[in-house]
């Protein structure tokens, strides 16, 4: 039977992971974004690379830049999978180090540093996306 000390013990810990919950949620709605966008930047590609040949020579500038915003998409979700992976890896440090007595304290600050390093630099993949994609509106807006 678990004593009033470890019951308070868990909830202090739940109440530590929930600051890192709530960033793995924005995190994942960033990854649904991302991922709405990947699928769209297919979906357009596949249908210029179904062309004729004739038609298809118009589109090559345009099916190129769809394979760079494709791969800095592809960056973008790779980072930011990352960073989602390296903060649940620092929740099960809250809690593994909670029930085994051992001080997580070291290591928590480097993996939160770690994953906020990957999800800056996902953020700023899509940004350059965005950028690519802003580009080709203004091209074929004129």
């Amino acid at each position: 039977m678990q004593t009033a000390t470890s019951i308070t013990t868990v909830a202090h810990v739940i109440q530590l992971s929930v600051g890192p919950v709530f960033l793995l949620t924005g995190i994942g709605a960033m990854l649904s974004v991302l991922t709405s966008r990947l699928a769209r930047v297919v979906d357009r590609f596949r249908t210029l690379n179904n062309t004729k040949d004739e038609e298809r020579v118009e589109y090559e500038r345009e099916m190129a830049r769809l394979l760079s915003r494709a791969r800095w998409i592809h960056w973008a979700i790779s980072l930011c999978t990352v960073s989602a992976l390296l903060i649940c890896i620092v929740i099960a440090a809250l809690f593994v180090g909670s029930e085994m007595n051992i001080d997580p304290s070291n290591a928590i600050p480097i993996l939160f540093i770690l994953a906020m390093l990957a999800l800056i630099s996902g953020l700023l993949c899509f940004l350059r996306e965005i950028s690519l994609a802003a580009g080709l509106i203004e091209k074929y807006g004129k």
